[in-house]
């Protein structure tokens, strides 16, 4: 359906259309819910070719798996798509969310615009649930991008096993670098963690590394080298090409939800948003699932999965709310 400023208050606002926002418009409607998915279709995502070990959907484009589950979600009549970008969540006065039928007294006003030659969407909605998805910060490498998605992925599970036995790198700044070479190690013993001159490996990790083959390198990186579309090499800053024809980055994350305004929502210490048990935010009515709640990005089916079960969840408050028996979930 076209969302439109006119349409009746609905159920949940979704904003995000990745896995984890269509597993749960899809779960809510199938609630007799009438939901609104808002979604740029500009996934952190899009540059991968494929995506793995998401049952059914082995080595299908990331964008086709969208695609099919924009399709199931609009089969139902009280699903509405919205091709947008979110500008601003507005809280409602309990007056105003009692006045347009809301018993509960939550709702909001969510406003986007349109893209690709779409209208504006507005809608009123009871709860909102953010499947934004984050945006990625590379470290600061002139052809990384080039490479980005091809020969250089950021999740170990989703690539490795077409990385298997292969003279790998692993590239990045942040703490976290020593579980993810172990990680990665499962796929190749030939693997090189550069830290780009961030004290990233403690000594006595990298002690460990050693043990099991692993190389840790310190100094500066220049690029990422290449012939035409394959990746051939790592260069230093001294000017030493280090041979390797693919690997991963650990890129820095940030959970883009400055459309919430002055609804503010509590943070840990990697910036990703912090939810309870039922995937519920700081903000009363506001929900959270997929790459922007910790642990961060994870695979495509995991993602799915909490969609569902962070709906299955709001939908029960939903229920308890109209009802008034409170939002305890037992």
């Amino acid at each position: 359906m076209t969302a439109g400023a006119n349409d009746l208050p609905i159920g949940v606002a979704i904003i995000g259309g990745g896995p984890a926002g269509l597993s749960a418009g899809l779960q809510l409607v199938r609630a007799n819910r009438r939901i609104a998915i808002l979604d740029s279709n500009r996934p952190r995502h899009s540059a991968t070719l494929e995506s793995h070990g998401f049952l059914t959907r082995d080595g299908i484009p990331p964008l086709e798996l969208r695609r099919i589950g924009r399709e199931e979600f609009e089969a139902y009549p009280s699903a509405q798509y919205a091709q947008a970008i979110v500008r601003s969540v507005e809280r409602l006065s309990e007056a105003d969310a009692h006045a347009v039928g809301f018993p509960d007294g939550i709702g909001f006003r969510v406003h986007g615009t349109g893209i690709r030659g779409q209208a504006n969407a507005e809608f009123i909605a009871r709860r909102v649930l953010i499947s934004a998805g984050l945006t990625e910060q590379l470290p600061q490498l002139p052809m990384i991008r080039a490479y980005y998605g091809t020969a250089l992925h950021s999740c170990v599970e989703c690539d490795g096993f077409e990385k298997t036995d292969k003279p790998l790198v692993l590239i990045g700044e942040t703490s976290d670098l020593f579980a993810r070479a172990l990680l990665i190690s499962r796929f190749s013993s030939d693997l090189i963690v550069f830290t780009n001159g961030a004290d990233t490996i403690r000594p006595e990790q990298e002690t460990q590394l050693n043990a099991i083959g692993i190389r840790v390198e310190r100094r500066i990186i220049d690029d990422i080298v290449g012939e035409k579309a394959d990746m051939t090499g790592v260069r230093l800053a001294d000017g030493e090409v280090i041979a390797r024809v693919g690997g991963f980055v650990r890129p820095r994350w940030n959970a883009p939800v400055e459309f919430m305004g002055e609804i503010e929502l509590e943070r840990d210490d990697w910036g990703l948003v912090v939810t309870d048990e039922r995937g519920e935010t700081s903000a009363r009515g506001v929900y959270a699932v997929g790459d922007i709640v910790p642990p961060g990005p994870q695979q495509l089916i995991i993602a799915a999965g909490n969609g569902a079960r962070v709906a299955a969840k709001l939908n029960m408050d939903m229920i308890r709310g109209a009802l008034g028996v409170g939002m305890i979930d037992e």
